[in-house]
C-alpha cells in the first residue's frame, strides 16, 4: 500500500481538533484506504481498538444502516462520555438524512470525526448550512508522480515512467491492474467513468439527454489547459448539430462536472488589477487516464496540455489558490496565491529548447513588477537562473 503522505500529515495535524474532516474526491481516488491508513496509525499510537468505530457503508454488513438515528444510536452505545472516541464514517453520504448524523455526532465533545463522500454533495446545501465553520474539508486527487513512482518501484527508468504517467491512469487501482493488463485497465477506467457521469450527475440531477452531458465532457477532456466559455463551448457544439446546447444548458453542466470532481477549474486571474476575471477558465481533468475514454486521444499525443494538467494538480497539492493568470496582454499558465498571502508564477513547455518558444514563456514574466518567486517548468534537463527565473526540469521538481 502507498502511503499518502500529503494527506496523511494533514490529518495528523488536524486530530482531536474540535473540527469534522470531511474527505472528498471522485470515486476510486483512495479515501476509504487513506482512512484506513490513520486509523492503522491510530492503534500504532497506542490508542485502543475500543476507541474507534470505522464503518464503510458500501459494505454488506452496513447496508442495513438507512435511518439516521439508528445508527446514531448503535454508534453512541460503544461510546462511554469519559474517554476520547475516533468516528470513521466511509461512504456516508448513502445514508438518509447523513447531514443531521453528522451534527449530532459533533455535539459530542469526546468525538473526533472524520467522514468521506465522492462528490461535493457533502459540502453543499443543508450540510454546509448545518456545518458552517465547523469542518474543513481534504480533497483528495489520483496518485501524484511521486506515489506513481512509489507504487512503480520496479521501474528504474523515470523518464520512461514519466511517459507512462501523463498517458494513462493514475488511480490507485489502475496502477495496480496496469501490472498485469492493461486491457482491464480500460474496462476500469471505462467503468469510473460510466459510474460518474451516470450515477453522480446524470441521476442525481435527473437529466435525460445523456448524449449531450457526454459531448460536453469529450469537449473539455479535448481542451485542457485551454481557455474555453460557455459561449465557446456552446457555439463549437452548435456548429453542426440540428439540436443545439443552451448556453445555460453549458453552464448548469460545467457546475455538475466539478462537483462529482472529475474535472475541476482554474479561474483567470488578472495580475496587474489584482481581480478575478468573468470570462475565460481552464479545466483539468482529474485522472489523465479519463481522456482515453475519448477516442480523440492519441498516446503521445498534445503532451504539453498533459503536462500542464500535471503541474495544476501537484500545485493543488502543495496548497493554495491555483489560478490561471493575465498580465496585459500576456498569459501566464499559473498564479498561485499562497495560505501566507504570499504568490507564485508557473510557466509551463514542453521544452524551450527553440529560441521562439523560450522567448514566448520567458516574455509573460518580464514586466511582472514584484519580487515574487517565478519558474518555468519544461522536460528540458538543465535547471538554470535566467535573470531571477527559475527554470527546473518538471521531473525534478515533482519528485522532490
Amino acid at each position: 500500500m502507498i502511503r499518502r503522505e500529503v494527506y496523511l500529515s494533514k490529518l495528523r495535524q488536524l486530530k482531536d481538533q474540535n473540527l469534522i474532516k470531511v474527505i472528498t474526491g471522485i470515486r476510486r481516488s483512495g479515501k476509504s484506504t487513506l482512512l484506513e491508513a490513520f486509523k492503522n496509525e491510530l492503534l500504532a499510537a497506542g490508542i485502543s481498538s475500543d476507541n474507534i468505530v470505522f464503518l464503510n457503508f458500501e459494505e454488506r454488513e452496513n447496508l442495513d444502516f438507512t435511518d439516521w438515528t439508528t445508527l446514531y444510536d448503535e454508534i453512541i452505545k460503544k461510546v462511554s462520555i469519559d474517554e476520547k472516541y475516533y468516528i470513521f464514517l466511509d461512504e456516508v453520504q448513502l445514508i438518509n438524512n447523513f447531514e443531521k448524523l453528522i451534527n449530532s455526532l459533533y455535539t459530542k465533545k469526546n468525538i473526533d470525526l472524520y467522514i468521506t463522500g465522492s462528490n461535493a454533495y457533502l459540502l453543499s446545501g443543508e450540510l454546509a448550512t448545518l456545518l458552517t465553520g465547523r469542518y474543513i474539508a481534504i480533497n483528495i486527487q489520483p496518485y501524484s508522480f511521486k506515489e506513481y513512482v512509489l507504487a512503480n518501484n520496479n521501474e528504474k527508468n523515470i523518464d520512461q515512467l514519466f511517459r507512462k504517467y501523463i498517458n494513462h491512469s493514475s488511480f490507485p487501482e489502475a496502477v495496480t491492474l496496469s501490472k498485469n493488463n492493461q486491457s482491464l485497465v480500460n474496462d476500469y477506467i471505462q467503468s469510473i467513468y460510466d459510474t460518474v457521469i451516470i450515477k453522480d450527475i446524470a441521476q442525481r440531477n435527473q437529466l435525460r439527454n445523456i448524449h449531450n452531458l457526454k459531448r460536453i465532457i469529450s469537449f473539455l477532456f479535448d481542451s485542457v489547459g485551454s481557455y474555453v466559455s460557455p459561449t465557446n463551448i456552446a457555439a463549437e457544439l452548435n456548429k453542426n448539430s440540428t439540436k443545439k446546447i443552451s448556453h445555460n444548458t453549458i453552464i448548469k453542466y460545467l457546475n455538475f462536472f466539478t462537483q462529482s470532481y472529475i474535472l475541476y477549474v482554474a479561474p483567470r486571474y488578472d495580475v496587474k488589477g489584482k481581480e478575478l476575471l468573468s470570462t475565460n477558465e481552464k479545466y483539468y481533468v482529474v485522472d489523465l487516464g479519463l481522456r482515453n475514454i475519448t477516442a480523440s486521444n492519441k498516446y503521445d499525443s498534445d503532451l504539453g496540455h498533459k503536462l500542464e494538467n500535471v503541474v495544476y494538480f501537484e500545485l493543488f497539492r502543495r496548497g493554495g489558490k491555483v489560478y490561471v493568470g493575465k498580465h496585459n496582454d500576456k498569459e501566464i499558465d499559473f498564479v498561485v496565491e499562497k495560505p501566507n498571502n504570499e504568490r507564485e508564477y508557473y510557466q509551463v513547455a514542453y521544452t524551450v529548447n527553440d529560441e521562439k518558444t523560450f522567448n514566448r514563456e520567458i516574455s509573460a514574466f518580464k514586466n511582472i513588477k514584484d519580487n515574487y518567486p517565478k519558474y518555468l517548468l519544461t522536460l528540458d534537463y538543465d535547471n538554470t537562473n535566467i535573470d531571477g527565473i527559475q527554470k527546473i526540469n518538471v521531473i525534478d521538481w515533482l519528485l522532490k
